[in-house]
């Protein structure tokens, strides 16, 4: 495969504000990072939104809308939205975005499992910013709530996904944080509730998933293969340092990739990325340097089989 698929993620739910001062907040933020992003290369935008006036990760429709809308309106990417949403939601509140939008394309978590932010994290980042105290008072109890906190995606939660996601034509992107997500999502291939071919998700350096090594990376894709017996694409996520080094990786394997401020806000050692783009930039570099192109969002919707930019309802 000569294509790499490139996908930005713009914002997420795991970084906070006092991370970093370029996440991307507000509806015209989001929006704006993701249509610069595509404009620089990206086949592929991942859709989270947060509340405009403290930047807590939020299911709100009207936000989603916004957003939606102002990047379809100026950009013909792929826009992929999440259905992990954040921490406290419910299944159905992480969903509701699939029956009121009908992307093309939406995450879809594979299992239950520890998602932590250690609180450290932020008090190391507010204390890099010389500030006394987080910006926000929600992000340090999100954080020591993550530390008590189960993701929720049960059997039953996966059947409903599955069954919402195929009456209105959405692609899932099957969101694997360890190998035995891979083994959940053979078992629901097997109860006839996910067609293949399935694109694959590995994501990695996840606290409570499985870590960024290139061992580890061999050992996803080789029981990804005997799954779904070569019915699929896959793409790589290396949380934080990782993002780059397990991208070059992937693409030298014959993947596909995912940059971005949701998963990491550093373009170099120290050096904070000022937008989603600059990450977009340096990946699509690698990726040309290492003998392949990224695709376009036509190409990518060709090779993921996607309905297409005028199916969906924004």
């Amino acid at each position: 495969m000569d294509k790499v698929i490139l996908t930005c993620a713009v914002t997420g739910s795991v970084n906070t504000p006092t991370m970093s001062p370029y996440l991307p907040i507000t509806p015209e933020q989001i929006a704006d990072d993701a249509v610069k992003a595509a404009e620089d290369g990206a086949s592929v935008v991942h859709i989270h939104v947060r509340n405009p006036e403290n930047g807590m990760p939020s299911p709100d429709l009207g936000l989603f809308g916004q957003v939606l809308k102002s990047i379809k309106g100026r950009s013909d990417v792929v826009i992929c939205t999440t259905t992990g949403g954040g921490l406290g939601m419910t299944v159905e509140e992480r969903l509701a975005v699939v029956p009121e939008f009908k992307p093309e394309m939406a995450s879809f978590n594979m299992g239950s499992m520890n998602f932590s932010i250690p609180p450290d994290v932020i008090t190391g980042a507010a204390e890099k910013a010389g500030l006394k105290e987080p910006r926000f008072p929600w992000e340090m109890k999100y954080a020591e709530m993550s530390m008590d906190n189960v993701f929720k995606n049960t059997f039953k939660d996966l059947g409903y996904i599955c069954k919402t996601m195929k009456e209105h034509g959405t692609k899932p992107e099957l969101e694997c944080y360890d190998v035995g997500q891979i083994y959940n999502s053979g078992f629901i291939v097997r109860q006839g509730l996910l067609d293949l071919p399935a694109h694959v998700q590995f994501v990695m350096g996840i606290v409570g998933g499985i870590q960024p090594t290139t061992e580890d990376l061999t050992h996803m894709k080789y029981t990804a293969d005997r799954v779904f017996g070569g019915k699929y694409t896959w793409s790589v996520i290396g949380a934080g340092r990782s993002e780059f080094p397990m991208g070059a990786v992937a693409t030298v394997m014959g993947g596909h990739v995912r940059v971005g401020l949701e998963d990491n806000l550093y373009l170099s050692k120290g050096v904070l990325a000022k937008s989603n783009a600059e990450l977009v930039e340096k990946m699509k570099r690698i990726i040309e340097d290492l003998g392949r192109n990224v695709a376009t969002p036509d190409e990518a919707r060709k090779m993921l089989g996607l309905k297409g930019f005028d199916k969906v309802k924004f």
